[in-house]
């Protein structure tokens, strides 16, 4: 699942375990304690009240049949073994030690006596009938627990066991209605911890999110965002400020670099206009031969491209800075693509290929000009790229709350190490093939851009052999894209048919 990879779920799942373990511990010890603690008392009581009383009284009993048995003898301690002497075969508490066992107790304690032989010596009247005389241990006193009946015995030195015993049914609900207070005392502990350190992780990777946030925005082009933070002495705060600085050289070197791309083209724009005035001034004179006339030709093929190359530099310029932002109004899209289209049919008729409209109604916001001017590249790469005797479909459709164009054709399509860069700007799928021809490696380029200055989006589909579409979508209502990758390709086989070339992005 997602969340398993974001560190503030992470760090909250550990600190929730660890708390939950140490609670856990804490709660379970003291309720042991608790417990223990209360079954000492009860053994406390049983053993002081019952149990030392009745083994003085037999002690003395013993005694008194001993001295009747054996008179003139001096006084010794025997051990009870069958026959009983006189004396002892009704031995019994005496009245004060049995008011112990009635009124509310006589239900709560109860006694019984075992001889060696496991006869039964005596016993008071609760005794329960399911209990039975346990077996001899090397303590002196040892306690039992059955239930909810707590009893205590110990074995005398004549070998005669005595129990005492109680129901211990209120502790025990009492020790349970403790475990459970301190379990609802743990969980709300652990409902503040996990609050309290879901607030605490909140704020310190607060930074990171702002980070993303900002980084989202300086991949779109903005690179004039910077991270805010007041702590800036913390870790994050230190990497804030070194991202900030980063931030900063990159948005100045991006600002040279564009001031450098535009003034080098306004500063070609003369030079060029000169080179292809006197290229064509010498072609219109009498050339001494067909040598001269060449060499001029040469000359104003060379400063066309020179010139188409300087105004698309200009064009990425003027992107970039995001100046022609202001000049965009409500445009039809469709009116837009059947101007442009119909420009380029003749170069279509040239090389034999026919082009297919199918445009509805689609208005947007936007910048005419620059709408043109991606159309025109997207269609002129269809054509210039496509198979001999070929077609080009060009199609506009309106959304919800976009429209689409799309423009497809027949060529041999994009390979698969080509497809990743073909929006690069200088970049070519043929690397054989001449810039004098007339590509600059800048079309798909300034159409991506002019997508992207729209909130727009320019993906790529295409089939090796079978053809290439190129999918521009527009907002109805632009707005600011937030999406680094808005204008990735796809390798997904198109639904339409195809038309494949190399673009000269």
């Amino acid at each position: 699942m997602k969340f398993f990879h974001s560190i503030r779920w992470r760090l909250q799942l550990w600190h929730g375990l660890l708390l939950a373990l140490v609670l856990t511990g804490f709660g379970f010890t003291a309720w042991e304690l608790q417990r223990a603690d209360e079954l000492s008392r009860i053994d406390q009581e049983l053993e002081l009240r019952i149990l030392s009383r009745i083994d003085q009284e037999l002690e003395l009993r013993i005694e008194t049949a001993a001295d009747a048995t054996h008179p003139g003898k001096a006084p010794t301690r025997p051990r009870l073994e069958a026959p009983l002497p006189p004396g002892l075969r009704d031995v019994h508490l005496p009245e004060r030690e049995m008011r112990t066992f009635e009124g509310p107790f006589g239900s709560v304690f109860y006694y019984v006596v075992w001889l060696p032989d496991g006869r039964i010596l005596s016993r008071s009247d609760a005794v329960p009938s399911d209990v039975r005389c346990p077996e001899p241990v090397a303590e002196p006193h040892s306690a039992r627990l059955r239930g909810t009946l707590r009893e205590c015995f110990h074995f005398s030195h004549q070998g005669v066991c005595i129990l005492a015993g109680r129901d211990i049914a209120r502790e025990l609900a009492g020790l349970h209605r403790s475990g459970w207070l301190l379990a609802g005392a743990g969980g709300l502990v652990l409902l503040l911890g996990l609050t309290g350190g879901w607030w605490v992780s909140a704020r310190t990777l607060r930074p990171v999110a702002d980070i993303s946030a900002t980084a989202i925005k300086i991949s779109t082009g903005d690179l004039s965002q910077r991270i805010q933070t007041s702590n800036t002495d913390s870790e994050l705060g230190q990497l804030v400020q070194v991202l900030n600085s980063t931030f900063a050289r990159l948005d100045a070197a991006f600002t040279r670099q564009a001031r450098f791309t535009a003034d080098a083209a306004h500063e070609l724009r003369t030079p060029l206009t000169v080179m292809l005035t006197h290229a064509q001034n010498g072609l219109d004179s009498d050339c001494p031969n067909e040598e001269h006339r060449e060499a001029f030709e040469a000359s104003r093929r060379a400063a066309r491209h020179m010139r188409r190359l300087t105004e698309a530099l200009l064009t990425l310029a003027e992107l970039d800075s995001g100046r022609a932002d202001a000049l965009k109004k409500t445009c039809h899209l469709d009116r837009i693509t059947r101007d442009s289209v119909e420009l380029l049919r003749p170069l279509a008729d040239g090389k034999g290929l026919s082009l297919h409209l199918d445009l509805e109604p689609a208005q947007c916001e936007g910048n005419e000009g620059q709408l043109g001017q991606a159309v025109s590249n997207l269609v002129s790469n269809a054509i210039h790229y496509n198979r001999p005797g070929g077609s080009v479909r060009v199609r506009t459709a309106p959304g919800a709350d976009s429209i689409l164009l799309t423009v497809c054709d027949m060529g041999q399509g994009i390979a698969p190490e080509d497809l990743p860069h073909i929006f690069e700007r200088f970049y070519r799928a043929d690397k054989a093939r001449s810039s004098a021809a007339g590509s600059t490696g800048l079309g798909l380029a300034i159409t991506k851009a002019i997508v992207e200055a729209h909130s727009g989006t320019l993906s790529v589909a295409t089939v090796l052999g079978k053809g290439t579409t190129f999918t521009l979508r527009l907002p109805t209502h632009p707005t600011v894209s937030s999406d680094p990758a808005s204008a990735s390709s796809s390798t997904a086989a198109p639904a339409l048919p195809h038309t494949g070339r190399i673009p000269e992005g």
